[in-house]
């Protein structure tokens, strides 16, 4: 059997089908408001323990070595001006982070103490959406965390930094001075309309877009959080899947998540599919809030059985055969076929997975030129779905 990929940066260079994605939406037709707030360190640290800001960064991992973690925090005690915060205010007293992220959880560990390795990112990720906290015997596991103690250059002179080295149990007097600095933080509030906070996933692309862009999944998961969102981030590690997609572990920008979220919206929602793509996903996203954790694990559970069905499956079997990359138009067309008498039924074990129509499906002229071109139009998206049934009906 070939092995998957185990870089997913190269992987999703040149390892999977590229797909249009809408660039923008248009801002002009919401009210948003915005207010700047000083807090000082303390204040931010106890707001994020208590559940009042969310770090969208969890849902997409932690991504700052020890040693930007701890400029970061050499800059908070000499006094030198951190970059404003950006908070979206989802409900009173609730807060979404939408930029900044990385300075605050540099914040937080350092408060703890501890700082996590790479490896274990993706674990603590789902600890701390669990609890807004890390808790203490987690902490202690040397497996997961090392020190926080703080790695600094030397002067230009050679000598020492006098910060080097220190933790924040450590820093005596100057601790008191840590706790009371204070960072900018700018309050974005949507007005109007009301019930509708679709402005978010704008202004969230555009404030990230000065510095490393952020992948279209890695907004979403930070915006619509979920039950949902918690069931398919589980079955994102389903080996058969990443066995199908060709990459050993999930991507650290959530590529590989969104195919999952892209195919449950076309299984769910595609007879109603109307372009743009991002706005598609987006509006399944946040209407799949209101999932709970019945429904939730029901649909888990199709997407389990559909990689069960898949075991028997070419490694391949979701690749365009020209270019050997995975096919996403082709993936989702297949996995709406097979599941959708599940969805409809409600029962998960109608899952069917037809091999013979699957490779059909990679001959077939009519379902090929619908995975060409253009393929998140309205026609080329229905007509290849629709194409998927029919082969999938007539095959035995």
């Amino acid at each position: 059997m070939e092995a998957p990929a185990s870089s997913s940066d190269n992987f999703f260079a040149t390892g999977v089908e590229e797909f249009e994605e809408d660039e923008s939406l248009s801002l002009t037709e919401y009210d948003i408001i915005t207010t700047p707030n000083d807090f000082n360190i303390r204040t931010i640290f106890d707001f994020i323990t208590s559940g009042s800001v969310k770090i969208p960064d969890f849902q997409r991992n932690f991504v700052w070595d020890l040693r930007r973690s701890s400029k970061l925090i050499e800059s908070i005690l000499i006094g030198l001006p951190i970059p404003q915060v950006f908070l979206y205010e989802d409900t009173r007293n609730r807060f979404l982070v939408i930029d900044g992220q990385q300075r605050l959880m540099s914040i937080y560990y350092f408060i703890k103490g501890r700082f996590p390795k790479a490896e274990a990112r993706p674990l603590l990720r789902d600890i701390f959406n669990t609890y807004n906290d890390i808790p203490t015997d987690v902490l202690e596991d040397d497996a997961l965390f090392r020190d926080f103690g703080l790695q600094l250059p030397a002067r230009e002179s050679g000598e020492v930094n006098s910060l080097a080295g220190k933790k924040y149990g450590t820093l005596g007097d100057l601790r008191q001075v840590f706790d009371l600095r204070t960072i900018r933080n700018i309050i974005i509030k949507q007005t109007k309309p009301e019930g509708d906070d679709s402005s978010i996933y704008e202004i969230f692309n555009r404030l990230n877009s000065g510095g490393v862009t952020l992948k279209p999944q890695e907004i979403r998961t930070a915006l619509y959080h979920s039950k949902f969102y918690m069931a398919l981030a589980d079955l994102n590690y389903n080996q058969d899947w990443r066995r199908h997609i060709g990459l050993a572990e999930p991507d650290l920008h959530l590529r590989d998540l969104e195919f999952l979220v892209r195919s449950y919206a076309m299984l769910v929602n595609g007879e109603n599919y109307s372009p743009s793509l991002v706005k598609f996903i987006n509006k399944f996203s946040k209407d799949a809030k209101r999932l709970g954790p019945d429904e939730s694990a029901f649909m888990k559970s199709i997407g389990t059985k559909f990689f069960d069905e898949s075991h028997s499956l070419p490694a391949k079997a979701f690749f365009n055969r020209k270019t050997n990359r995975f096919n996403v138009p082709f993936f989702e067309a297949v996995f709406v076929a097979s599941c959708r008498e599940a969805l409809t039924t409600r029962d998960a074990s109608k899952v069917r997975i037809k091999a013979a129509a699957v490779e059909r499906l990679h001959t077939d002229a009519r379902f090929i030129e619908a995975t060409q071109l253009h393929t998140t139009g309205t026609a080329k998206v229905k007509d290849r779905i629709r194409r998927a049934v029919e082969v999938f009906a007539e095959t035995p």
